[in-house]
């Protein structure tokens, strides 16, 4: 995920935790218990991140993966209702996320682990279908990818060196 980062430290953060995973570890002595936390944040503006931390205690590992979703924060061209710019289809591993453009008062229509993220990144219109696997992490990072791919046309425009209009029109 590398690409337009931003500075967190002028940002108001929300964050929600999409998946807690409890994972053994079986060593010599019995059972090594942890925990796994995926973690989402954004500002409801236009800017989200997701982390993961890892630790023995669940708020620990919740507190590791806020820290490193503020440090891997993106930010997300959105239309003038509130809607991405264009269908695009986000990819991770082997989940497909396809988004889709939607008018004003459609609503989010996405799954559990799209939806935290579409919703603290601030798009109120978009419709969303989840393919190939359906692993929460991978389907998280595939719509963190798909968002952070997105371009204004403004940006397209300066891009292949053509006014708005061509471009839109």
């Amino acid at each position: 995920m590398r690409g337009n980062r931003i500075d967190a430290s002028q940002l108001e953060l929300e964050d929600k935790v999409v998946a807690i995973k409890r994972v053994t570890k079986v060593v010599k002595g019995g059972r090594n218990m942890r925990f796994t936390a995926l973690v989402v944040v954004g500002d409801g503006n236009g800017h989200v991140g997701v982390g993961l931390g890892k630790a023995t205690e669940i708020p620990e590992a919740i507190r590791k993966g806020k820290e490193d979703a503020t440090k891997k924060l993106v930010s997300v061209a959105r239309d003038e209702n509130n809607s991405i710019t264009h269908d695009f289809i986000g990819k991770f591993g082997s989940a497909t996320m396809l988004m889709k453009k939607a008018p004003e008062g459609t609503g989010v229509i996405a799954g559990g682990p799209a939806r935290a993220v579409i919703e603290l990144a601030g798009i109120k219109n978009i419709r969303t279908k989840c393919m190939g696997s359906r692993n929460k992490q991978n389907v998280v990072l595939a719509t963190i990818e798909g968002l952070r791919q997105l371009k204004t046309p403004e940006e397209v425009a300066r891009l292949r060196g053509k006014s708005v209009d061509e471009i839109v029109g």
